[in-house]
């Protein structure tokens, strides 16, 4: 076998490189700064030490310009190739020089952090660990402003709902927009349309609709440069209770209604507002019509739209758990009494106590105490301060002795009517209760008594609300208290029974004043005219206050001046008023906010005392 020819001078001079291109390679990779290489159109820094070096170029590049010359034969080559890679293995576990970047902090991982976050949506991009976290911040400027307003959009659109208000809304509460928290409102143009029909006029409907086209001036004057189409912050004139954002119809949108539905009429213009907002925003946002429409929630349900009712203005959800103003004492009431004290008074008797019933109790409101074999306890809550009270003992008004302007007391509820009246610390009075229970009669008997008698006060003022239960009889003739005369017919019936003196023994005034003399010191005024007005020292009875709205409730309340007594009767299972019921009446709304307040009061009148077909209607009918 021929021996191979002795290397040439060209062989070994490649093989010289080799050795030399393994140590120059290893040298330029400990100290030249580490190359950049481009992902997605952004520098990203690759550090050495993330990198192997495992081909030579330089090497790569002659072995190009020489692959036409004749090279080596395979035995010197592959001498010099073992050659080389004993040389690499040899520097490879030789511990190699760090940069100073290196040295300081660890260059690895921040490159492969960045390099995830080029190639990752923003919104699902990992968390960098703690010690890496200025530099991805460094390297991927863009990644968190991408990402907040997405996760933002995303939790109000789970939380959020947008209310399509109907006219109605508006026209029975104002301030309704203010009313949703942070859902955002919408109002379509046919709305805005009907608000300006309705604001002409001097009615309640009409004073509404101008309030409303004010907060909506105000919203728009507040925001002047804001985007009509991207919506209006509600917050903006200062309710931050409101946290959304109100939108107008600024584009007309398209909707597909039942040819059976007229285009041309209100109602079904918003409801194809509502359908067309259903499909745009489907995934994103609920949209529900609200309006005090029966019909038009009903419609709306027909189609498949979701309806609600418009349930802010309502001060409870449930008439039944309306304040009744007294209390019935457990049986046990004094064996589990503590701390209980006793005293007399200016002819009155005082208790004050502490224990787990106090949690119970209002200031003003009446508790009684009824056992068989014990003695009855018929008391007003006087003080309370933590969980101790004070209890003050009644007048018994059922006694002769003690009736007012010849009327007495008929039952428990009736005694705590009348301590109420005559009560000269309070102030404001609350009295509900069916047909026949006496509420008008004993408000007037009271009157009489501390206008004619005490002289506290110097007339009464007697009103009502102008609501008929059937078709309207038209104008009526005469002055204010003429055409008011026709409502008046409670006010007739009781004087009649008060100056005849039919309840017993009226007294001495009851003897000797005449219908005239009665009459001159009660004025019949209208609502309507109650705007601006003061009165001092006056009695003011308020008839039918379950027809009043709470903002008509509110207007006639802050009428009183100093010395003045305001007394609100009415039966919440008869109201007239259109969108009223017994949660959102203003006599419901009235009782609500005054209670446990110290100078007003409130009692529910529970058996009638007209006659016994009055009760039993009262209860079958």
């Amino acid at each position: 076998m021929p021996l191979p020819p002795a290397p040439t001078k060209r062989a070994a001079r490649v093989a010289k490189e080799a050795f030399d291109v393994t140590a120059r390679a290893s040298k330029r990779a400990a100290t030249a700064k580490p190359p950049v290489i481009e992902l997605d159109d952004e520098p990203v820094a690759i550090s050495s030490a993330s990198m192997v070096d495992t081909s030579t170029p330089k090497a790569s590049r002659s072995n190009k310009k020489t692959s036409a010359a004749p090279l080596a034969s395979a035995a010197t080559t592959a001498a010099a190739q073992s050659l080389a890679r004993q040389r690499a293995a040899v520097q490879a576990s030789a511990p190699q020089p760090l940069p100073k970047t290196a040295r300081q902090q660890p260059a690895a991982p921040a490159p492969v952090a960045a390099v995830a976050a080029t190639q990752l949506p923003a919104a699902t991009a990992p968390a960098a660990p703690k010690h890496a976290r200025k530099a991805s911040a460094a390297t991927t400027p863009a990644a968190t402003p991408t990402a907040a307003p997405v996760r933002s959009s995303k939790k109000r659109s789970a939380q959020s709902c947008l209310f399509v208000l109907d006219t109605n809304v508006l026209l029975h509460d104002p301030t309704s927009i203010f009313r949703f928290q942070e859902h955002d409102i919408f109002l379509p143009m046919v709305v805005l349309e009907e608000l300006d029909a309705h604001k002409r006029g001097m009615t309640e409907v009409a004073r509404n609709g101008r309030q409303v086209s004010r907060t909506l001036d105000a919203l728009v004057d507040a925001q002047q440069e804001a985007d009509l189409a991207a919506g209006l912050r509600l917050d903006a004139s200062g309710h931050k209770g409101a946290t959304g954002h109100l939108f107008f119809q600024t584009v007309p949108l398209d909707y597909k209604l039942p040819s059976s539905l007229p285009q041309g009429k209100a109602d079904n213009q918003i409801l194809g507002v509502v359908q067309a907002l259903r499909e745009a925003k489907k995934n994103q946002q609920e949209v529900i019509l609200v309006s005090k429409d029966i019909n038009m929630r009903v419609k709306a349900r027909a189609l498949g739209l979701p309806a609600e009712d418009y349930r802010n203005d309502k001060t409870l959800d449930d008439g039944d758990l309306l304040y009744t103003g007294s209390l019935a004492l457990p049986a046990d009431f004094w064996r589990k009494a503590k701390n209980v004290e006793s005293w007399q008074e200016a002819g009155r008797s005082f208790y004050r106590l502490s224990g787990a019933i106090t949690n119970q109790m209002l200031v003003n409101q009446y508790v009684y105490f009824e056992a068989p074999g014990e003695t009855s306890l018929h008391a007003r809550v006087a003080e309370i301060r933590d969980t101790t009270v004070v209890l003050e003992t009644l007048r018994d008004y059922s006694s002769s002795k003690h009736s007012v302007w010849g009327v007495s007391a008929r039952n428990r509820e009736q005694n705590f009517a009348l301590n109420l009246l005559m009560d000269p610390d309070v102030d404001f009075v609350t009295l509900t209760g069916t047909a026949g229970t006496g509420k008008t009669l004993m408000a007037l008997a009271a009157g009489l008594s501390q206008v004619l008698d005490e002289r506290r006060y110097t007339e009464i003022i007697m009103t009502r609300a102008t609501v008929s239960v059937g078709e309207d009889i038209g104008f009526l003739p005469g002055t204010e208290e003429e055409k008011m005369g026709p409502w008046m017919g409670a006010l007739d019936d009781n004087l009649e029974f008060l100056a005849k003196g039919d309840g017993g023994n009226p007294g001495e005034w009851g003897r000797s004043a005449t219908n005239e003399l009665i009459r001159s010191r009660i004025k019949i005024k209208s609502m309507n005219f109650m705007r601006g007005r003061t009165f001092l020292n006056k009695y003011v009875i308020i008839d039918e206050a379950q027809n009043l709205t709470p903002k008509q409730m509110k207007t006639l309340i802050t009428r009183a001046g100093p010395g003045t007594k305001i007394i609100c009767m009415g039966n919440l299972a008869q109201i007239d008023t259109p969108y009223l019921t017994e949660g959102s009446s203003g006599l419901t709304f009235a009782v609500d906010r005054f209670k446990g307040w110290q100078h007003g009061g409130h009692i529910q009148l529970a058996r009638g005392e007209r006659s016994r077909l009055a009760d039993f209607a009262s209860e079958v009918l």
